[in-house]
């Protein structure tokens, strides 16, 4: 009776471990979030330019609320659209109520990549066949509605479509027999966000243990919101900080409001590779030179703000930044003259 009972548990726990896996597996991927019944288009509606398809009476298209992972190099769809006034993009372009140029690399992304806006403006970078070009994100590319005049009685955008202009083909290169649908790769670009002006720290102000630089007064200091796409080694400038108590690392680490030994292999991010605090107290792998450690991540290098009393008076971190502990430095062997800025490449542990 004992080894029936202990295998029924396991049993039970076998399937409460399959039950968990299959629910986190659905909570990781893209579900559909619909469908909807197609109209057919009232005469004179429905551009059918660039083969865009319309929609069919009666035909069931599937909506989707989300897209694919957005990673280093993230798959996707290239189609075809033209954003100049008459053309198949419909009314002017969501993120800046403009028309745009078939001559100009501009795209639409499915909604989840459009994310509600967040990348509105901002430049991703597409990759085909050894080329790439950047192109401005203006506008949705909506997987939620469709077959209705809002959208030209087009059907719902599939959700891992990058919808691009003329110019984008042509600069990878894409012979126009084959433009429509095209397998690529896509990442975000990173641009500078803005710019501060520095300020001269007060009389005991910035700490310049391990080289620090202080704020110097006027000079003009570039800020970013992100980072270089992360990819299996993500290149990077390993510098060194102190995140004990009185170290040039200021106060205690966000990630856990502690003070950690220059002998713990720790590390602060900086704001996009950060990731609003999604990385914290996870694992990172540095190499360098054929070696390569792991470390903490307990810390966010800002590279967003600077030159204040909060940041101690140092500039904004770059955004490709490892700010390593010594024992990092150590465990990679660089030789300590050496120590300060050091290429090196990373990935999540």
């Amino acid at each position: 009776m004992k080894n029936s009972s202990m295998g029924t548990s396991l049993l039970v726990l076998l399937v409460f471990a399959t039950l968990t896996y299959c629910s986190d597996a659905r909570l990781q991927s893209c579900q559909p979030s619909g469908k909807i019944r197609g109209i057919k288009p009232p005469p004179g509606q429905c551009n059918p330019e660039n083969d865009s398809d319309c929609c069919k009476q009666g035909k069931m298209y599937t909506t989707y609320k989300c897209s694919p992972p957005v990673m280093g190099n993230t798959k996707a769809v290239l189609t075809l659209n033209s954003f100049q006034k008459g053309g198949d993009g419909g009314g002017p372009s969501e993120c800046d109520n403009q028309y745009h140029s078939d001559d100009t690399p501009v795209v639409a992304l499915s909604t989840g990549w459009y994310s509600g806006g967040d990348r509105c403006l901002n430049y991703i970078t597409i990759s085909a066949n050894d080329k790439s070009v950047k192109a401005k994100v203006v506008d949705e590319c909506d997987s939620t509605m469709g077959c209705d005049d809002e959208h030209d009685y087009q059907p719902p955008c599939p959700n891992n479509i990058v919808d691009a202009s003329k110019a984008v083909w042509e600069a990878l290169g894409i012979p126009e027999g084959d433009w429509g649908e095209y397998d690529i790769t896509w990442s975000d670009s990173c641009q500078p966000s803005g710019k501060i002006r520095g300020i001269k720290p007060p009389p005991g102000q910035c700490n310049p243990e391990n080289d620090s630089d202080c704020c110097k007064q006027g000079k003009m200091y570039t800020t970013y919101k992100c980072s270089p796409p992360v990819t299996g080694n993500t290149k990077a400038v390993l510098t060194l900080n102190s995140f004990q108590k009185g170290g040039d690392g200021g106060g205690p680490s966000e990630c856990d409001n502690q003070y950690h030994s220059d002998d713990t292999p720790v590390v602060a991010l900086s704001t996009g590779w950060y990731s609003g605090g999604d990385r914290c107290l996870n694992y990172i792998t540095i190499s360098a030179d054929g070696k390569s450690v792991k470390a903490k991540v307990v810390d966010e290098c800002d590279s967003t703000m600077g030159c204040d009393d909060e940041h101690d008076y140092q500039p904004p971190c770059p955004n490709n930044i490892v700010d390593a502990s010594k024992a990092v430095w150590e465990a990679l062997g660089i030789p300590e003259g050496d120590w300060g800025d050091f290429d090196i490449t990373w990935s999540d542990a």
